[in-house]
């Protein structure tokens, strides 16, 4: 199954996800067949948030003047920035 789940696109496992979720919220299923569609929601749930980490470690990375791959991160503000004033 994880072969099959490997060649999926991001919005075919989100699909799919949606659809188990709405059949077990129906309770229209065997309790053999609902276990089974949790085990498989499960697994997409956690293979959809690895997508998801994966693609926001890759955005949150940004190239410098040197081609080096480098986090992308606001710089740290100052107690005098934070605050608006300057200490003196």
């Amino acid at each position: 199954m994880a072969d099959k789940q490997d060649s999926e696109t991001f919005e075919q496992k989100m699909a799919k996800l949606e659809t188990i979720v709405n059949q077990l919220e129906q309770g229209n299923v065997s309790l053999e067949d609902s276990m089974s569609k949790f085990k498989t929601g499960i697994e997409l749930s956690e293979d959809l948030q690895k997508t998801l980490t994966t693609a926001e470690h890759t955005m949150a990375k940004m190239m410098d003047d040197d081609g080096h791959e480098v986090a992308f991160e606001k710089p740290k503000q100052s107690k005098d920035d934070e605050n608006g004033q300057q200490a003196d």
